[in-house]
């Protein structure tokens, strides 16, 4: 296969160290650059506890991009850089493959016109887990036949955002086949505000943030006599490589922007 140079930003974070044993055990990935906070000029081989990748780090995105030859920017960040380096890496004509969630619709549509302009794929994925994605795709079918669904979505405590983005995603493709159903009694009363969770066109979600989990979701499906639990759960985040390599793949052969890996998994 050809080889995909890759820039990948966040090397230090939990996700960001897993896409780097990814890309050093992947024969047609190479490492071209890495993008950090500190320590511009060093290389990840310098930074302990990182692989042996004589791959430069810098602090400026648009340094990066001006002197790395590179296919496909790897953001794996927080949603507000992560938003920041998709564009520039567009800006520059580099291919993206985002894990990041915080996506509005507006900065979408934004990035879905500056890639097909140039001509180039872009990838946003809110989980790269398979199985989270099979989840998703299964609750969708679900919902055709139970109109009732309620969905909890279980994080690990530092998750800075609520609900997830695979909480919402999941949702969002729930209500494209159910028509909108508020549910519940039409006179229920929350005793303290929120007891009901977010609300997406009708559906109910609740997020929980405990120390100890990682990633984890259950969409409840309720008819009468009868209900339906579908589950997943990630224990580490190697889970998630599997998406990450299909994505980086899969980018190099679309030119717009693609949101959500259920879009590229028949």
């Amino acid at each position: 296969m050809k080889q995909i140079r890759i820039v990948l930003a966040g090397p230090r974070g939990r996700m960001g160290q897993e896409a780097l044993k990814l890309i050093q055990e992947t024969d047609h990935f190479e490492l071209a650059a890495a993008v950090d906070r500190i320590h511009d000029g060093k290389y990840i081989s310098d930074i302990e506890g990182l692989p042996s990748l004589k791959a430069p780090i810098y602090t400026d995105i648009e340094k990066c991009f001006q002197e790395v030859e590179a296919d496909v920017l790897v953001d794996l960040t927080t949603p507000e850089i992560g938003r920041f380096h998709t564009k520039k890496a567009l800006e520059y004509g580099m291919r993206a493959v985002v894990g990041t969630t915080g996506f509005s619709e507006e900065d979408l549509q934004e990035l879905r016109q500056a890639a097909e302009e140039k001509g180039i794929g872009c990838i946003i994925a809110p989980n790269f887990a398979i199985g989270a994605i099979l989840m998703m795709k299964f609750s969708q079918m679900a919902a055709k036949y139970f109109s009732d669904v309620e969905i909890i979505e279980l994080h690990h405590d530092q998750k800075l955002d609520a609900p997830s983005g695979t909480g919402l995603k999941t949702a969002e493709l729930i209500a494209q086949v159910r028509e909108t159903k508020q549910q519940g009694h039409p006179e229920e009363t929350e005793l303290l505000p929120g007891a009901r969770g977010a609300n997406y066109d009708g559906i109910h979600l609740h997020s929980v943030r405990l120390p100890g989990l990682i990633a984890h979701q259950e969409v409840l499906f309720g008819g009468f006599g009868q209900s339906l639990t579908i589950r997943h759960d990630s224990y580490n985040r190697a889970s998630f490589m599997s998406g990450v390599k299909l994505a980086v793949d899969t980018v190099m052969a679309v030119d717009t922007l693609i949101y959500g890996l259920e879009n590229i998994i028949e």
